[in-house]
């Protein structure tokens, strides 16, 4: 059986990764980001109307104000709307969708590590604090990688306005201003949750590894006489 220390650390990871499922889980039915672009006719050299986007992870709900007659609300599945239209910005989206569930995975994983080592004292192998690190780094690299993604596919790219144009190809748009949302921020706290289930065991394993060296150092620092005796 591990010691108490041992399992209360191994538990309190076990803990944080569950939070952070559930802050991913979350973060994941809610708003990421809201974008606003100044919308004119064809051949009109004034504004005079808008196109605002505000973005779920999987749904898009575009809200035309004069763009470009008395414009109109609309919602669609990004993925589905962006095959249609261009297929770099649909694979980009899809890889963000298919990196968060990556990241559920390996927080799993790692709940499930965490579990079986409180209760019992594997070797150093991936079921030990080696599986844990693994699985809550990728966790917490596939986020970052999410987080970088998303706001690339959504600023820098013409992802929003092509959206737009699949509706009125006679809209002319400008001036894209985006702001992220509550779903963007909490995929960070997401990533800092899984860096502190990796910190609470190498707290514990940096002790009990300090621990065995003190143990062995009466005996590397015996004379050689009398460990020959």
């Amino acid at each position: 059986m591990p010691s108490t220390k041992k399992s209360l650390h191994f538990i309190s990871s076990a803990a944080v990764t569950a939070i952070s499922v559930g802050v991913l889980g979350f973060c994941m039915s809610t708003q990421w980001a809201f974008t606003s672009m100044e919308c004119t006719s064809v051949g009109d050299d004034f504004t005079n109307g808008t196109a605002d986007m505000t973005w779920d992870l999987f749904d898009v709900f575009l809200d035309r104000n004069f763009c470009p007659s008395f414009g109109g609300d609309d919602k669609f599945q990004v993925i589905a709307k962006l095959a249609e239209i261009e297929v770099a910005s649909a694979a980009l989206y899809g890889l963000v969708l298919c990196l968060l569930a990556l990241c559920l995975l390996f927080s799993a994983c790692s709940i499930l590590i965490s579990l079986y080592n409180s209760v019992s004292n594997p070797y150093e192998t991936y079921m030990g604090p080696i599986g844990l690190y693994v699985c809550s780094s990728l966790s917490a690299c596939l986020s970052i990688v999410v987080l970088i993604l998303f706001v690339v596919n959504i600023t820098t790219t013409s992802m929003a306005e092509d959206l737009v144009k699949s509706f009125h190809k006679d809209a002319e748009l400008r001036n894209k201003t985006t702001k992220l949302r509550l779903g963007y921020y909490l995929t960070i706290l997401y990533t800092v949750l899984s860096l502190f289930a990796i910190a609470l065991i190498y707290m514990y394993d940096h002790a009990a590894y300090t621990h065995r060296r003190e143990q062995q150092r009466p005996t590397e620092d015996a004379p050689k006489e009398i460990m020959m005796y």
